[in-house]
């Protein structure tokens, strides 16, 4: 049998924001996704893979959400670099662009610029299910015939219309269906001269394309031959950018006007209100719209206790159990040392929050799933200008709840400078998912295992205060930033509240192992590498102080031959002296002085420097610390081990008022190399990265100090 040749294509997916883009592209590519940046900005790129046909596989890019051709915003910059082929890294074969069938004029603005820039185009027509709920009745057929591209109904979240999509576009692809010869408008006639200047340097562009290089010409990659022949165009024909594009725009709208009257019954406009509307005067009330949003959160942090703590405890039990087997069976070697509390420790210290980090992104993908995430952007912005942000602030803070980095990435969504950099600077503020592990195993230390009038668990209750905690300070700090910051610039809220729709449970599930995925191989390759070398660390240490601890116990060994009870005490001893006087020990010993007003012991101190790689290190810390610590062959939970820590005068380490000394320490402290980084990629300076880690880090300290002094 002849083998069958597959052809490899580049989808590009573009469209209006809300216009269900991720929803399509989330169904054609499944679990086969992988996000990265653009070259050179930091927008997120997302790409999946898709089986077209079996001749045809693509790899499908999910470009950033515009309105139209004429980008303001950096993510705007991107999709529009793609679509005027000045990308280096994404050169589509095909767009597919998602329009809202329910904001049909709207979304048809830029469908038609797609058009005219003669790229093979598929129109994939969503949200027909709400459009039929507005009863605006939609001839998908005369859109295709006014249109002059193929135009194909799809629902995403039933999978509807998806194969057909599919097979337009391997037709499309293999020109069985062509762009339309006719402009959508008469572009040349916006400005006939120079036009046809561009297009004697270009002969390849269409005359749409040739405008845009006439107004964005300074934005592509051109030689400066080009680039100076370009301005020579424009100087002499007096080209008009502000004046061609109003025209561009009018034009459209007459035609796209005359194209719905052919292909769109729209309702009577007095008819009833909307459901989504009647839901907003619930949802949005000046009064109950707040305590429902206190009432979401609420439950958003009592869930990540209630659900996660069954598969937690019978996670941390099996490596336990792991641990006390393979002590049980290996000989005592250092490479059997090295695998159980080197490798085994920190691998328990990763797996055991991937329950709550799933359940954290999967109940995120919820609320941004039904459309309540725009709501609560809407709710706060009044809050937020008061403390010098805006609403759309929110976006990137609550994103902060997953990870600081792609939630400062985020804030270039908004267009005013000032209110841009005061994100970026206190979004770190808010607790990312990556202190979850450090506040879940210091409120199970420290915390009682109360529930409150019989339903409320105090452990999430605390949880909750600590998150709030972190977005309450990040509201001070931008009240008192605002006032430093001299940058004078108007401010706007422009934001589009999408219709409620169910949740997409499979989306959500896709989530949640995608997200734990990442934990697990991102975090854990840190979190590994620091295990493994802090057991070095804690293993050896200068050699005469190492020896001088195995003769003095030696010593007393042979002292208590006989008393069992004293020689199993002696070996713990034994351990803890070996910790303290190796390379880790002497390390933390040196930093206890400094942390001790806090409440924290030497341990604690060498844990809160491996954090700065990344703050859900603590944990593996921990594990690593104890473990080398612990010389007997019943291994127990960590949990168990740090409770029963206790310093050289007896007393605990853990007591209520070291361990929320340290919970605060960890909302506040900037702990992350990578948010610090990022920061100066966005800011492209490291004057706002030093700022951030000296306020955070001095911030962290005096409050840590407050709590324990007040507490202790």
């Amino acid at each position: 049998m002849r083998a069958v040749s597959v052809r490899n294509i580049q989808i590009a997916l573009v469209g209006n924001p809300n216009s269900g883009k991720s929803s399509l592209f989330n169904t054609l590519t499944g679990l086969n996704q992988k996000v990265g940046n653009f070259p050179g900005v930091t927008v997120d790129k997302k790409a999946g893979v898709s089986t077209i046909s079996t001749q045809l596989q693509s790899v499908i890019i999910d470009l950033p959400g515009t309105y139209s051709l004429y980008p303001r915003r950096e993510d705007e910059w991107v999709a529009y670099r793609v679509l005027m082929q000045q990308d280096k890294t994404v050169k589509p074969d095909i767009i597919v662009l998602v329009a809202d069938a329910s904001n049909l004029k709207r979304n048809l603005l830029f469908v038609s610029q797609i058009i005219d820039l003669k790229i093979p185009v598929v129109v994939a027509l969503t949200m027909l299910d709400i459009a039929q709920k507005k009863d605006i009745i939609i001839d998908v057929p005369a859109l295709e015939r006014e249109l002059g591209v193929p135009v194909i109904a799809v629902n995403p979240r039933k999978e509807k219309g998806v194969a057909q999509l599919k097979k337009t576009i391997e037709q499309t692809v293999n020109h069985l269906s062509k762009p339309p010869v006719r402009d959508f408008i008469d572009v040349e006639s916006l400005a006939p001269e120079a036009i046809e200047n561009v297009k004697e340097l270009f002969p390849q562009l269409s005359p749409y394309r040739a405008i845009h290089y006439l107004i964005n010409h300074e934005s592509f990659n051109l030689n400066n031959g080009a680039q100076e022949t370009i301005e020579s165009i424009e100087e002499t024909h007096q080209f008009n950018h502000t004046k061609v594009q109003a025209e561009e725009i009018t034009q459209r709208y007459q035609r796209i006007s005359h194209i719905l009257k052919q292909a769109v019954s729209e309702p009577n406009p007095l008819k009833k209100t909307f459901i989504t509307e009647k839901i907003d005067d619930v949802l949005l009330h000046r009064r109950w719209g707040y305590l429902i949003l206190i009432a979401v959160l609420f439950l958003l942090f009592q869930s990540i206790f209630w659900v996660a703590e069954y598969p937690m405890n019978f996670i941390e039990w099996a490596f336990a159990e792991t641990q006390s087997w393979l002590s049980a069976v290996l000989p005592e070697a250092w490479w059997s040392d090295l695998l159980i509390n080197g490798l085994v420790a920190g691998l328990g210290g990763i797996v055991i929050f991937v329950p709550q980090i799933a359940i954290l992104f999967g109940l995120i993908t919820i609320l941004e799933d039904t459309g309540y995430m725009a709501r609560i952007s809407f709710l706060t912005d009044r809050l937020m200008r008061k403390s010098g942000l805006n609403g759309k602030s929110v976006m990137p803070m609550i994103s902060g709840f997953a990870c600081a980095v792609p939630a400062i990435m985020s804030a270039r969504s908004i267009e005013n400078k000032k209110e841009r950099l005061l994100t970026i600077l206190v979004t770190p503020l808010i607790s990312c998912s990556a202190r979850l592990p450090v506040y879940t195993i210091l409120i199970s230390l420290v915390i009682p295992k109360t529930m409150l009038f019989g339903f409320l668990s105090l452990q999430g209750l605390v949880m909750m205060g600590l998150y709030l905690l972190g977005l309450a300070m990040a509201l001070v700090i931008s009240y008192i930033a605002k006032w430093f910051i001299h940058i004078n610039e108007k401010s706007f809220f422009i934001l589009e509240l999408p219709i409620y729709r169910a949740p997409r449970w499979k989306n959500m599930l896709v989530t949640m192992i995608s997200k734990s995925k990442i934990f697990v191989v991102e975090a854990g390759k840190v979190i590994m590498v620091i295990s493994l070398i802090l057991w070095a660390l804690s293993s050896y240490g200068p050699k005469q102080k190492m020896q001088q601890v195995h003769a003095h116990y030696e010593q007393l060994a042979e002292e208590a031959q006989g008393n069992e009870d004293l020689l199993d005490e002696l070996e713990k001893e034994k351990g803890t002296a070996l910790l303290q006087n190796s390379y880790a020990g002497i390390l933390g010993s040196g930093l206890e002085p400094v942390i001790e007003p806090l409440g924290f012991d030497w341990k604690i101190g060498i844990a809160l420097i491996t954090s700065f790689a990344a703050r859900e290190v603590f944990v593996g810390t921990m594990a690593t610390l104890y473990s080398v610590e612990d010389t007997g062959e019943e291994s127990v939970a960590l949990r168990e081990k740090m409770q029963n820590a206790v310093r050289p005068d007896g007393t605990r380490v853990y007591t209520l008022a070291s361990g929320v000394s340290l919970m605060v320490f960890y909302v506040f402290a900037m702990q992350c190399m990578s948010t610090l980084a990022i920061v100066k990629r966005e800011t492209k300076s490291w004057k706002w990265p030093l700022i951030q880690l000296i306020y955070m880090t001095g911030l962290a300290y005096l409050a840590s100090l407050i709590a324990y002094q007040a507490l202790k």
